[in-house]
């Protein structure tokens, strides 16, 4: 069950020493999972640790996210204990760091950090220690690990399908989202780009992707210069966060109620948005169910969990002011 020779798991089970402690946790919670009929040894009785690395508490959904992780590790045996850790986001240096050097003994990991050259390559290390991990919300490009998410292409082409669908005006269509630094933003902008040129619809033209950053100032200045730049403005897809300094500008411009604003996440300001008709579609990506997904996982990869984990992509939800 651990995936080890036999002579391993006599080293373990004696506190003969001489085993990485990666292996050693696997074996240890082999042996707890099948109700090993033996005390453990002293050395590996301590609490599993399962290392949460977060960024951004400011915004709604990683505080939902995070949220989600302290209810499920107040579910867990005693045994397991879930850590989170919020860095900042532009400081890809100290993440990958605490990536390579954790301030604890760690028995896992998951990451829902910006993928970086720093932040691969401390992912490449802990790779090569063997290191149960998986990386939620957003991937490292390139990097072969479990990952727990929405199919992030798919909600782009689902925003295509709507603004093309759906606004009735034509017209110039207009995307925005953090920057380049999360793969999840890139996935969404290539989704949407590609319906839209796949499916074209004539009379509407999708012009320019604005980088806001989730920062509330930074987005509303550029929608306030794309409503400036195309008078014909008649969509807008964020793929990223501050929905709520869009949907403040969009409440104040003249032209605010004619565009059709699809969004991301659903929160208390969104859902004000969808009622006063300001935000027409909001893609919920349901963080609370990848933190579930990815605590379950783990554990799995653990040895404490005996039935297999299926990883299929989760299910976004599409929410309009009809089903709020």
């Amino acid at each position: 069950m651990a995936g080890v020779g036999t002579a391993t798991v006599e080293r373990v089970l004696n506190g003969r020493g001489g085993v990485r402690p990666a292996l050693a946790e696997k074996v240890i919670a082999a042996a707890r999972s099948l109700d090993y009929p033996r005390r453990l040894p002293e050395v590996h009785r301590g609490i599993l640790r399962i290392d949460v690395i977060l960024v951004r508490p400011e915004t709604t959904f990683f505080a939902r996210l995070s949220r989600a992780f302290g209810r499920i590790a107040a579910t867990l045996d005693a045994s397991v204990a879930v850590h989170r850790t919020f860095m900042d986001e532009h400081d890809p240096a100290a993440i990958a760091a605490l990536i390579a050097n954790p301030q604890a003994r760690r028995a896992a990991l998951i990451l829902a950090v910006p993928d970086h050259p720093l932040i691969r390559s401390a992912l490449v290390k802990v790779k090569e220690e063997g290191l149960p991990f998986l990386q939620i919300v957003t991937r490292a490009e390139g990097m072969e690990a479990d990952y727990v998410g929405i199919d992030n292409y798919a909600a782009g082409r689902m925003a295509g399908l709507l603004l093309a669908r759906m606004q009735p005006r034509n017209g110039t269509i207009a995307a925005l989202c953090h920057s380049q630094i999360y793969q999840v933003h890139r996935d969404r902008i290539r989704g949407f780009s590609d319906y839209l040129f796949e499916k074209p619809r004539e009379g509407q033209a999708f012009t320019v992707v604005l980088f806001g950053y989730d920062d509330t100032g930074q987005s509303a200045d550029r929608l306030f210069e794309a409503l400036r730049l195309w008078p014909d403005l008649v969509g807008l897809y964020n793929a990223g966060g501050a929905n709520d300094s869009l949907t403040a500008v969009l409440r104040k411009h003249p032209r605010g109620r004619d565009i059709f604003f699809v969004g991301h996440e659903l929160t208390d300001g969104s859902a004000a948005a969808l009622r006063d008709g300001i935000m027409s579609v909001v893609l919920d990506q349901a963080p609370e169910a990848q933190a579930r997904r990815a605590i379950d996982l783990l554990l799995s990869r653990l040895g404490l969990v005996v039935e297999p984990v299926s990883n299929d992509p989760i299910r976004f939800v599409t929410i309009t002011s009809e089903n709020l």
